[in-house]
């Protein structure tokens, strides 16, 4: 065995460390568990959207607890400013210079809870600090943590208070997962596990993976071989969906990138250093239904004959 399949296979337990520990906490969702293993390793941000009461802040902040690293958490509310998340600039009376005072955004995980609860002048705060990695205050930049990873919770757009997010902020986003209902047997088993001291006095576990053996593996995924058929396959889905009938915005060149290295993931997390076209095939729907505009009523069916009007290579 290579010294990189010895690796690999370490960083695999380390990741299944999380899966348990993500699976524990939401029960009866392993496929919607391996689909934000995805997106974490893609480097991506991710938004879970769904009704209020199902599990989404409970999962961002079990994969907080799982991964290390600083975290902060912002609860949206249509008063919140810019300057809230980002940070601002303050006189010292002492020193007689301006200070910057950091926002939750400097952190490796950001949970934007409620995130279309905020004004879209506030959600704009976001936009650069997820695409590039860093924020500007009064023209100075600051740099973000290389992992810095966004996990943004939302209600559905029919709920009272809310604003649409913006493409232009959508297409920053990896992924777009539901986590929908659980079955009667894992509801059944949650108030089993309820009994007895609650969850917040227990003691924490200690974090499955540091940050710097995370940014390790995002490195490992960004390695993993495409083949020039594969990428060809992946242009050709993204402008057939550029010229679907049902479809307003097809995929930009970023969601096309994003595609990719979503797809990358999965063949990681496969045990595989090379990409096939099933990993495309089963990255896409949430990957496509975060910069689609379409209903989730509709997605799927959107997303299955997309799929199917391009040839398999």
């Amino acid at each position: 065995m290579t010294l990189t399949m010895a690796r690999h296979e370490v960083d695999l337990e380390n990741i299944d460390q999380i899966r348990q520990r993500l699976n524990f906490v939401l029960k009866g969702k392993e496929q919607v568990v391996e689909q934000v293993l995805v997106c974490l390793l893609a480097q991506g941000h991710l938004l879970l959207e769904d009704r209020p009461g199902l599990g989404k802040t409970t999962l961002a902040k079990a994969l907080a607890a799982a991964l290390g690293g600083r975290f902060s958490r912002v609860q949206c509310t249509p008063d919140l400013l810019p300057s809230d998340i980002t940070g601002f600039n303050i006189f010292n009376q002492k020193t007689r210079e301006f200070e910057f005072r950091r926002g939750p955004v400097f952190a490796d995980i950001l949970l934007a809870d409620e995130i279309n609860r905020a004004t879209p002048r506030t959600q704009s705060a976001l936009l650069e600090a997820m695409a590039e990695r860093q924020v500007t205050v009064d023209a100075e930049r600051f740099p973000l943590a290389d992992t810095f990873f966004v996990i943004a919770t939302q209600n559905p757009h029919e709920q009272h208070g809310t604003y649409p997010l913006p493409e232009a902020q959508l297409d920053r986003f990896a992924m777009k997962l539901e986590v929908g209902y659980p079955f009667p047997d894992d509801e059944r088993a949650m108030l089993a596990a309820a009994i007895g001291e609650p969850a917040e006095g227990r003691e924490m576990a200690p974090p499955a993976i540091q940050p710097e053996q995370l940014a390790a593996i995002q490195a490992s995924v960004a390695a993993v071989d495409v083949a020039m058929t594969v990428q060809e396959y992946l242009v050709q889905l993204a402008r057939a969906s550029r010229s679907h009938r049902d479809i307003a915005l097809g995929v930009s060149p970023r969601g096309l990138l994003i595609w990719q290295r979503t797809a990358q993931a999965r063949a990681w997390l496969g045990g595989r250093r090379f990409v096939t076209p099933d990993d495309v095939q089963q990255v896409a729907p949430p990957v496509i239904a975060v910069r689609l505009g379409l209903d989730s009523g509709d997605a799927g069916g959107v997303i299955n004959h997309l799929l199917e009007s391009v040839e398999v290579p």
